[in-house]
């Protein structure tokens, strides 16, 4: 009951954005001052000799009171900004509005990126609800730029006037102005636009409801299990972590939550169909009409989307899907559905073979019965192991962090001529953080390009956890030529910590997070934009900003590199050519299989912003057109869907599958360079290095990929990747 009546209580409470409660030692609490009295001039967060993060001296405190402080003065000097461009005609756009902005802007750009590494690295300093109090101010700060009708009806004067001595990056800038105010109402008329900021209201303060529904569903849901028969082949490492007592790990009882991590692993290792069901159902019935109904979100579901819709037809575009294009390199819905459809064709005939194939597998070795959504995971890596002897477990002895650190600082010095040295004596916010500056050999071997934090351990509690293979590049200043600032950076992972003297021990999926990750950082830092707006993944379109991530992992499955980041924790031999052959086969297991579910997904998401008709309807819809069996009846996920209602990826969900193909194409380049013939790829390399790591969003993505690839994207690459061709 007492769950329950919490439940009821967390949205009833209203708290105020800009101050943040803190209990005091005597029981009570105590808002802390937005603006605290004895702040320096300069940022308080930054030693003034290296302007990095004092974070030994970093409190919540501070950053309460900086960020408040700071959007103070942001929102001031915009005001100020607006008064100039009362005269747009005796104005300079650049020298006048849009740089002051840039300047106004990024020491509250730090102080923000400061607090998000203490909330993803440490959350003992940096508690979830006080970062997120952190955030909303900052970032409504921070868009007000964007909100200006005076810089709005500026930027659009100098815009028609043009001025043929606008660089590119300049016009790009302007472009971003002008349709960042379009898509925020600038262009409508005043009770037009009451009625656009009404639907804005009510679309942020039901996605905040969808959020705090589902976070608190999630955390409801624990399975009990007692049976050590259920828990039989899982590895250790997991065992420990969801034991009731850790050091009785192999006898339990062990707590199964919907963890990502946890939820991932108990569904690939459960033996038992009845217990993986249970979970699957309790994580599919979050939030939908079969449980609580004061958790339910099927309201907000119809509700976010209705005022999406109505949004979008204020702003002049047929749906929410067709204005979200506007920010996307794909540009048109009909390019995007016959993207997906046409890797639909490939994948759902691959799909009936596999899962044809996987369930003959399972009956071989005993299963009963039809093939469910809860029993595919657990054959997928029993089959996987049985066709390439593939283990994550036996894998993972392979890959100790400082062999795979090494071979990847090789790999991109050799490819990009980049040099990555550690820092000493660096402030961290924990003993495990890591300081490195990234040099440009091709620029200067003394003047770093910009720097980055690596904090790669898990530390329980005290650090935000999604799953145990993926983690974060978190910017914390961008690179600013207006500012005088370089850009930095950091790199966040949850890898199993260093024990007995021995090294952290990478899972293969670990491996290519690892790589993706530097691939992001490596855009940040290598970017030779001149404006925040721009550098790094700055304006670069949404379905376009994973390329890098994705370009960079497929340089895991390489043999040569397999072999420089392989060494056994025992015997320190590399990975053999037969391992790696079967790693570089078991790439492809199920892809079919996995590629419908992302299309699925992508399809769904789309139709929700586009069709006017119950999700339920479109969801049995697409359903039958991605998967060879059934769905549950009352299979409920989209209630719990937070990422397209919370996270900002509405009628975007498709765009990591994007981006996957342009990486897959960008990557084919490589591999068309011949064999052994190093100049070649050092060539092909220096290119990708002047076009996708240095424009950033200064060029639209599909004139960066022409100027790397001479041509338009193919889905070739993508389809041949996964052996779907």
């Amino acid at each position: 009951m007492t769950a329950l009546f919490c439940a009821r209580r967390i949205f009833s409470i209203r708290t105020n954005l800009l101050k943040t409660p803190r209990r005091s030692d005597s029981g009570f609490y105590v808002l802390l001052p937005e603006i605290g009295e004895d702040l320096p001039e300069k940022n308080p967060l930054l030693k003034e000799e290296t302007l990095l993060p004092e974070f030994n001296k970093v409190t919540i405190e501070k950053c309460i009171a900086a960020v408040g402080k700071q959007s103070i003065e942001f929102e001031q000097g915009l005001k100020s900004i607006e008064k100039e461009c009362a005269e747009p005609e005796n104005i300079n756009i650049f020298s006048d509005v849009l740089e002051p902005i840039e300047k106004f802007e990024m020491p509250l750009q730090t102080t923000w990126g400061v607090s998000k590494i203490l909330y993803f690295g440490n959350q003992s300093l940096m508690p979830t609800q006080n970062y997120l109090h952190i955030q909303k101010r900052a970032w409504l700060a921070i868009c007000q730029k964007y909100n200006s009708k005076p810089i709005y009806q500026a930027c659009k004067k100098h815009n028609e006037k043009g001025d043929q001595n606008w660089t590119e990056e300049q016009k790009r800038i302007l472009t971003k102005f002008l349709l960042e105010g379009k898509l925020n109402g600038l262009d409508l008329k005043s009770k037009d636009y009451y009625f656009f900021q009404e639907c804005l209201k009510r679309i942020n303060r039901r996605s905040d409801e969808f959020r705090q529904k589902v976070q608190y569903a999630t955390k409801l849901v624990k399975q009990k299990i007692t049976d050590a028969n259920k828990m039989k082949g899982f590895p250790d490492e997991f065992l420990k972590l969801v034991a009731v007592d850790p050091t009785q790990y192999e006898v339990g009882p062990w707590i199964i939550t919907l963890n990502p991590q946890i939820f991932q692993t108990f569904m690939e290792y459960c033996p038992d169909s009845a217990s993986r069901w249970n979970l699957w159902r309790a994580k599919v019935l979050r939030c939908s009409g079969y449980g609580d109904h004061m958790l339910e979100t099927s309201s907000l579901v119809s509700g976010i989307t209705n005022d999406r819709h109505e949004m979008a037809k204020y702003l002049g575009f047929k749906s929410f899907a067709d204005m979200s294009m506007s920010t996307k390199m794909a540009g048109s819905l009909e390019t995007v559905y016959e993207f997906l459809d046409t890797l639909l064709q490939s994948a759902f005939p691959r799909q009936e073979e596999e899962i044809n194939e996987l369930t003959a597998f399972a009956k071989e070795r005993g299963f009963d019965g039809h093939m469910e959504q809860w029993d595919v995971p657990y054959w997928i890596r029993k089959q996987k192991r049985s066709l390439y002897n593939y283990d994550d477990e036996i894998l993972k002895e392979y890959f100790p962090l400082p062999k795979v650190m090494e071979g990847l600082f090789n790999l991109l010095k050799n490819l990009f001529n980049v040099e990555i040295v550690e820092r000493q004596k660096v402030d961290v916010w924990h003993k495990d953080v890591r300081f490195f500056d990234v040099y440009d050999l091709d620029i200067s071997s003394t003047e770093p390009r910009g720097s980055f934090y690596f904090d790669p351990y898990a530390r329980g509690e005290e650090k935000l956890s999604v799953n145990r293979h993926s983690g974060w590049v978190l910017l914390i200043r961008n690179k600013s030529e207006i500012s005088g600032n370089i850009p930095l950076t950091s790199i966040v992972f949850n890898f199993q910590p260093p024990k007995d003297g021995k090294p952290s021990m990478l899972t293969f999926n670990a491996v290519q997070a690892l790589f993706g990750n530097f691939g992001h950082m490596l855009q940040q830092i290598l970017t030779t934009t001149k404006s925040s707006e721009t550098a790094g993944l700055s304006n670069v379109e949404w379905d376009a900003y994973g390329t890098s991530k994705n370009v960079l992992a497929h340089w895991a499955y390489e043999p040569d590199v397999l072999k420089q980041i392989s060494c056994h924790r025992e015997t320190g031999e590399s990975l053999d050519d037969d391992t790696i052959q079967n790693l570089r086969q078991s790439r492809t297991h199920m892809s079919g299989y996995n590629l419908c579910k992302e299309l699925y997904l992508s399809k769904f998401d789309l139709d929700l912003h586009v069709i006017m008709r119950p999700w339920e309807w479109i969801m049995k819809r697409c359903w039958k057109r991605h998967f060879v069996f059934p769905e549950d009846k009352k299979d409920s996920h989209v209630c719990s869907w937070d990422g397209i209602f919370v996270d900002n990826m509405g009628a975007a969900y498709y765009s990591e599958l994007w981006s996957r193909m342009l990486a897959a194409d960008v990557y084919s380049a490589f591999q068309e360079a011949p064999v052994g013939d190093e100049e070649h790829q050092r060539k092909i390399a220096k290119r990708y290095k002047e076009t996708f790591l240095s424009l950033g969003g200064s060029v639209h993505s599909s004139e960066v990929f022409r100027r790397f690839r001479g041509r338009d994207p193919s889905l070739k690459a993508l389809l041949k990747s996964l052996n779907l061709n």
